[in-house]
């Protein structure tokens, strides 16, 4: 009777072969792209979305700052032995903010998108050249034109 092992020696060089090829892919170089520059243009819209937009529309509902509105929950308080313990707070000032992020990105990303399909589909609908004439037809054209001569 023979026994079998079901150890076997992981081959490490093609692994790293196999790993080198999908890291190195198209998508997901394209997807690291496109995490790094998604992440600066969060940035971008929330610094807009702070900065520009909520400050008006604070002054618009009476001076209310967005980051200011909470509620709080239970006043902070120091325990019987002394230590402080902070205020518990429902901030959702910031939660109003982060929608409004939200929506301005989700507007812009669907713009791009948008804008995307509309230049493939340019690409597309652009007609192609005619085929070449066949062998045939530029024989019947030869005989038409020799015909016209004569």
């Amino acid at each position: 009777m023979k026994y079998y092992s079901f150890y076997f020696k992981p081959n490490y060089m093609g692994l790293l072969k196999e790993f080198k090829e999908f890291a190195v892919k198209g998508n997901v170089v394209d997807l690291a792209v496109a995490v790094i520059i998604g992440g600066a243009f969060g940035k971008i819209v929330s610094s807009f979305v702070n900065d520009i937009i909520m400050p008006p529309l604070g002054v618009l509902l009476g001076g209310v700052d967005f980051k200011d509105l909470a509620i709080t929950l239970k006043d902070a308080y120091t325990s019987e032995d002394g230590a402080e313990m902070a205020a518990v707070v429902l901030s959702y000032g910031n939660f109003i903010q982060n929608v409004v992020d939200f929506l301005i990105i989700a507007f812009v990303i669907f713009m791009a998108i948008k804008g995307m399909n509309q230049f493939k589909k340019k690409e597309v609908e652009a007609p192609a050249p005619p085929p070449a004439p066949t062998k045939s037809e530029v024989l019947l054209e030869e005989i038409r034109d020799l015909m016209k001569k004569n």
